[in-house]
């Protein structure tokens, strides 16, 4: 078997990104993220997780096409008031809502002309191992993956998910309305304020 060829430094420096084009307060939290690999974000209940999910879907419009797995709140009449709350018409050609297994979903996306962006609500009840994760990250290759998890205080809930936000590039720990950045990617402020009113109220009574 050939040994591959290693990489120069200036092979490196010289090598060419696609990333998103973040601006504003999306640049000032998360900077411009590569237009491919895996994002990870997670946080307790009750903390805007669900909202700052959506004006993500709302931003990423402007770059791709985007598939929400909604195997959590399904289309529940929830997420049909969240929809309405933060004007997700505005994606209406934008956004597919599906609820698919891991096989059903890596076909969809595999698929010719298939978008680019896909979103997986939760980690949990998609249901993969670390291992399959890998391989499930393998055959995506190219595309932005961006999983919703639950949490157990700070951390993600349960082990797979602990070792999927260790290998994201990009980790959003929402909490007190803020979308915080813990990866490889962050802005001058590091973070993005999903609700300011009640973002104020949360943290100045934590930080007394």
């Amino acid at each position: 078997m050939a040994v591959k060829r290693a990489l120069t430094v200036q092979n490196v420096l010289d090598k060419k990104y696609k990333l998103f084009d973040f601006e504003g307060e999306w640049h000032d939290a998360f900077s411009k993220p590569e237009k491919s690999g895996v994002w990870f974000i997670w946080g307790n209940s009750g903390n805007g997780k669900t909202t700052f999910v959506l004006e993500l879907i709302k931003c990423l419009a402007k770059f791709d096409r985007i598939v929400l797995n909604s195997l959590e709140e399904g289309t529940s009449h929830t997420l049909q008031k969240s929809f309405l709350n933060l004007g997700m018409k505005d994606v209406k050609d934008k956004l597919l809502i599906v609820q698919e297994s891991p096989t059903q979903l890596l076909e969809r996306m595999r698929a010719r002309k298939s978008p680019g962006i896909v979103i997986i609500d939760s980690f949990q009840y998609f249901g993969l191992s670390y291992k399959q994760y890998l391989e499930f990250k393998e055959s995506l290759r190219g595309k932005t993956i961006v999983f919703i998890s639950h949490a157990e205080g700070k951390s993600p809930a349960g082990r797979a998910a602990q070792s999927v936000a260790y290998d994201a590039t990009l980790k959003i720990w929402v909490e007190g309305y803020k979308a915080i950045s813990k990866g490889r990617y962050l802005g001058p402020t590091g973070e993005y304020i999903i609700w300011p009113e009640k973002a104020a109220i949360y943290w100045g009574k934590k930080n007394k």
